[in-house]
């Protein structure tokens, strides 16, 4: 028997466990070793979707920086022929995640990778915005510089003006404000921002509006979980 890699998607908020299929219990239960981006939150987690998982059965490894390392450790369970789950700190692994490593490794030495159903918030965001769900490109994280960050909106607005593209990115939530006044004061009036916070959680906001209406309508999203996303046609 081979090794499975099963791509465990975990809630976005805490409280909605509502957002994960009951088969994600089936493929849990179906593995001996688990790779989580953060370990306590995943062992919450998996109590929380099923409080009969035993979380002291598993094998845990944590994904860090130190990629030769959880990469060695990786290979060898997969040369035990043991199922293997990886669990993102929230949302689906390898989207945003540096799971995306082991999942490389696994497509290189050619074992089972299934990805399961669950919430992602770049998808959910997209979806809610009612911007350009066919051409679209995610980011990640806008420089820190002022300098370099205000060059890179412009340069985000100019792609999505060519391409007619949604252009996606995503801010740590202490410096969500203060991304938001860049954008405020760098983009185009006519420029659409999406702001999406606390997808799937009982105070989920998504409003799409210009710069000139977002500047009469600001709200505070510090320390919110946010997905950003811009549109230029």
């Amino acid at each position: 028997m081979s090794s499975t890699i099963y791509l465990i998607p975990s809630v976005l908020d805490e409280m909605a466990i509502n957002t994960i299929p009951l088969y994600i219990i089936d493929a849990v239960k179906n593995c001996r070793v688990i790779f989580a981006e953060n370990e306590r939150t995943a062992r919450r987690f998996l109590k929380s979707i099923c409080k009969e998982i035993v979380i002291d059965d598993f094998e845990w490894f944590t994904i860090h920086k130190a990629e030769e390392e959880q990469k060695n450790s990786f290979r060898q369970k997969i040369k035990e022929n043991k199922n293997i789950a990886i669990i993102s700190e929230a949302g689906c692994p390898g989207i945003a995640d540096p799971g995306q490593i082991l999942i490389e490794v696994a497509q290189q030495m050619n074992v089972i990778v299934k990805p399961l159903v669950g919430p992602s918030s770049i998808l959910l965001a997209l979806m809610a915005s009612g911007m350009n769900g066919q051409q679209f490109e995610f980011v990640g994280y806008l420089p820190i510089d002022n300098g370099e960050r205000i060059k890179t909106i412009k340069e985000l607005e100019t792609t999505s003006q060519k391409k007619r593209s949604t252009i996606i990115f995503i801010e740590t939530p202490y410096r969500n404000n203060q991304l938001i006044e860049s954008l405020l004061r760098t983009c185009k009036p006519t420029t659409k921002i999406c702001i999406a916070a606390e997808l799937t959680g009982s105070n989920e906001f998504v409003k799409t509006k210009t710069i000139s209406e977002w500047k009469n309508d600001i709200t505070d999203f510090h320390k919110k979980p946010v997905i950003f996303l811009l549109s230029c046609f």
